[in-house]
């Protein structure tokens, strides 16, 4: 009984302390995978997405200038999950749409931050309604509050 309790305060301890100090910057850094079979580094790009996304939400509700990533240029070049989804012109016309709507959002003014942004997540939910439905509950959480409800 000693030995299970001794070996258990061990094992809790490591995995308590395995990313503060013991694990490898590797092991601490990559995500957990949410698919059993893995996570596509198209499924993982899209995660960032979709913090990224919710941080500008935050951003323009505080009434500041989003910070618009350069990087998710990569959607065209990310392994996916489906390769025949993501190779589809229909993802490709998506993908040009949503890159094409976050530069929009990086030059927008003021004045249009909302609506920009409101594009964005839109050419999300339009992606995902035709591609791979089971992201919407979460792209939902993006949109800003209507105009009136601020």
């Amino acid at each position: 009984m000693k030995l299970y309790l001794v070996s258990a305060i061990f094992l809790l301890s490591y995995l308590m302390l395995s990313c503060s100090g013991l694990g490898t910057k590797e092991q601490c850094e990559t995500p957990k995978p949410l698919n059993p079979n893995g996570d596509s580094e198209l499924a993982l790009l899209m995660r960032e997405m979709f913090d990224e996304g919710m941080r500008m939400r935050e951003q323009i509700l505080n009434g500041e200038k989003p910070k618009v990533l350069k990087k998710f240029e990569a959607i065209h070049t990310a392994q996916a999950t489906e390769p025949e989804k993501a190779n589809s012109d229909a993802f490709k016309v998506m993908a040009d749409v949503y890159l094409a709507s976050l530069k929009a959002l990086k030059n927008a003014s003021e004045e249009e931050r909302y609506d920009r942004y409101q594009s964005v997540v839109q050419s999300c939910m339009s992606c995902h309604q035709a591609m791979c439905p089971g992201p919407m509950v979460r792209i939902k959480k993006m949109y800003l509050p209507e105009k009136n409800d601020q």
